[in-house]
């Protein structure tokens, strides 16, 4: 007797460059894992405690959102048209401020209802008040690799917190949740601090998530003061000695490059987020050519006002067209792989995530196909990464567990939710001069 039964989805694959739709598929879950996938009809009927029919839906890997701030959709929409440094230093760092720890909860609550309505079962955050995060994911039932974000001028007590965090998280929520250690980024923090940094992370025995070389500025800026790149410092600081999840790195060098293709880590990308500031997108054939995983991903609300990744993967595969003037650039094939392996790898989850297919973790979204602007279906690939939408995930499931159905969310209260967030919101928007959690420098 299975868990959860999906009867007669189609099932999309993408492996080593190619993709196929498999038609009329039932897929038998137990407990947290995929068992068993069949041909709907064929063979003995699959016995379950629970069903799902699904005629028509097209069952993909739960879509992974490798990089965010997922409590910033506090902020959505409050900041437009202004220069990054303008955006940090007089909008969005004066504004954090005001955050209390129970903001953050209901914030991170509101973002995991939007990822799992946007069939988004996986998400790598970075931010404040990281155990309030843990607690929103706990109960939505999402799953997470959070990283509680710490400043060069917080010192060492900021590490010491933020290893508890570590100790007290990793592995919790039957799983779901992973802790990692976050230092934001070498222009606020500084090669001593990460060389600290990168011994604790090796101490706790976890990995670090760090925004890198997100602009051209800072890697001149770097240069300047060091003598190196963003991503020389992390490597000469021992912060790529362990695992690493790399936020942007939209300005790598070709040194830089050779250094990554030896380490343990991946790319999360965010195409919104560059071409809202007009920061520039970087080349992902540079990546790819030297086997450097790249993940999909929406930085967070403030700055993409979205957490939906189908979103980010049409404008991946179109920003990548553009800037190389190359039709043929990133054909279909490519933005499934870095949606779904490649997000897998980034999370350093490769063996547990990014395809449907016997022993994965049970995170799959439903998607429905019967859409005006969804018709005809002729290339299901194809139609998911530039037509469809969030609107169209019908069903989501994370570690076996029905979070979406029938686009109803299944664990969360979107109502006082959304009355929760509304509440904080002139607050949150108070901005006091001179005070803000962090300088960025311009």
């Amino acid at each position: 007797m299975y868990d959860l039964l999906i009867k007669n989805c189609d099932i999309l694959h993408c492996k080593q460059g190619r993709f196929w739709v498999d038609l009329k598929q039932d897929i038998a879950i137990s407990r947290q894992r995929i068992s068993r996938i069949q041909s709907a009809g064929s063979g003995a009927p699959l016995a379950a405690l629970q069903s799902i029919n699904a005629p028509g839906l097209l069952a993909i890997p739960g879509l992974m959102n490798t990089h965010a701030h997922v409590p910033m959709v506090l902020f959505r929409g409050m900041v437009e048209d202004v220069s990054v440094a303008t955006w940090f230093n007089d909008y969005i760092w004066p504004m954090e401020v005001n955050l209390t720890p129970e903001d953050v909860y209901w914030g991170a609550l509101l973002g995991c209802a939007e990822m799992i309505a946007a069939g988004v079962t996986s998400v790598a955050d970075h931010y404040f008040s990281m155990d309030q995060v843990a607690r929103a994911v706990s109960e939505s039932g999402i799953r997470a690799n959070l990283a509680w974000a710490a400043f060069g001028h917080e010192g060492i007590a900021k590490l010491d917190q933020t290893s508890q965090f570590v100790a007290d998280w990793h592995g919790q929520a039957d799983g779901r949740i992973s802790a990692w250690l976050g230092p934001h980024a070498p222009y606020t923090t500084g090669p001593e601090y990460l060389k600290l940094a990168a011994r604790r992370a090796l101490e706790v025995g976890t990995g670090v998530h760090i925004h890198v070389s997100e602009t051209s500025a800072q890697v001149a800026q770097s240069l300047a003061e060091h003598g190196i790149t963003p991503v020389r410092m992390l490597e000469d600081t021992g912060i790529l000695e362990a695992p690493t999840i790399l936020a942007h790195c939209a300005f790598p060098t070709d040194a830089d490059l050779a250094i990554l293709a030896r380490r343990s880590t991946g790319v999360a990308h965010s195409p919104k987020t560059y071409l809202k500031l007009g920061s520039g997108v970087v080349r992902l054939e540079r990546f790819r050519q030297r086997n450097i995983p790249v993940g999909t991903a929406t930085d967070g609300a403030a700055s993409s006002n979205s957490l939906d990744i189908l979103e980010q993967l049409c404008l991946l595969a179109l920003a990548q067209k553009h800037i190389s003037s190359d039709p043929v650039e990133m054909p279909v094939a490519n933005v499934l792989e870095i949606a779904f392996e490649g997000s897998a790898r980034v999370l350093h989850m490769a063996d547990d995530l990014g395809s449907i297919e016997p022993g994965k973790l049970a995170d799959i979204a439903l998607v429905r196909q019967d859409g005006l602007h969804l018709a005809p279906r002729y290339n299901p690939a194809a139609t998911l990464i530039y037509s469809a939408g969030a609107s169209d995930v019908d069903t989501v499931i994370c570690n076996g567990k029905v979070l979406l159905r029938n686009r109803e969310l299944q664990t969360l209260d979107k109502d006082e939710i959304k009355k929760q967030v509304n509440s904080r919101i002139e607050r949150l928007s108070q901005r006091v001069p001179g005070t803000r959690v962090a300088f960025y420098p311009a």
